[in-house]
C-alpha cells in the first residue's frame, strides 16, 4: 500500500489510529459500512414514506400525524449514518476527495438539507390547510418529488464510489 498524497489534514485523517484500524482490520470497514447502510434505510425510507404521503399516496393518514412518527427515525437513521460514513472517509481521505461519485454525493447531501429546509419554511408552514383534507400544494409537492430524486441520486453516488 502507498503512503497517502494530498493536502496534510486529509493524509492526517487517514494516518489517524481510526483510519489505520479502518484500513488493516478485516471486520471494522464491512461492520461500519453496514451500520451506514442500515442508517440510510431507516433515514431515506423514513424520507420516502413522508414524501410519498405528500404526494398523496394514504391520504387516510394525516401528515402532521405521519411527520411525527416518522421524525425520530429519520433522527436514528441520521445518528448512524454521518459517524459511520466520516469512519469510511478516515480510511480512505485522500482517494475519496478527488473521487466525483463522493464529490457528487456530497453536495447531493446539502441539496437534500436545503430541500427539507425550504419544505419547513415554505410549504409545510400551511400545512393544516391540507394537512387531512386534500392535495398537497403544487410546492409541497414539488419538494417532495425532489426529495426523492435527491435521495436516490445519492445513494447511487455512495455504490459508484467504488468504481471511480
Amino acid at each position: 500500500m502507498h503512503p497517502p498524497v494530498g493536502p496534510a489534514w486529509l493524509v492526517w485523517l487517514e494516518l489517524t489510529g481510526l483510519g489505520e484500524a479502518m484500513r488493516k482490520s478485516a471486520w471494522l470497514y464491512p461492520i461500519v459500512e453496514t451500520v451506514h447502510i442500515v442508517g440510510f434505510v431507516i433515514l431515506v425510507g423514513a424520507a420516502l414514506m413522508f414524501d410519498l404521503r405528500v404526494l398523496g399516496l394514504g391520504r387516510d393518514l394525516p401528515v402532521t400525524a405521519l411527520a411525527r412518527h416518522l421524525l425520530p427515525w429519520s433522527w436514528a437513521g441520521l445518528v448512524l449514518v454521518v459517524p459511520a460514513g466520516l469512519m469510511m472517509v478516515t480510511a480512505h481521505a485522500t482517494e475519496f476527495a478527488t473521487n466525483p461519485a463522493f464529490q457528487l454525493k456530497l453536495a447531493l447531501l446539502a441539496a437534500a438539507g436545503a430541500n427539507v429546509a425550504f419544505f419547513h419554511a415554505g410549504p409545510y408552514r400551511g400545512v393544516r390547510a391540507w394537512d387531512a383534507s386534500g392535495p398537497a400544494p403544487a410546492a409541497a409537492c414539488a419538494s417532495a418529488a425532489l426529495s426523492m430524486a435527491i435521495w436516490i441520486a445519492a445513494i447511487s453516488c455512495g455504490r459508484l464510489i467504488a468504481y471511480f
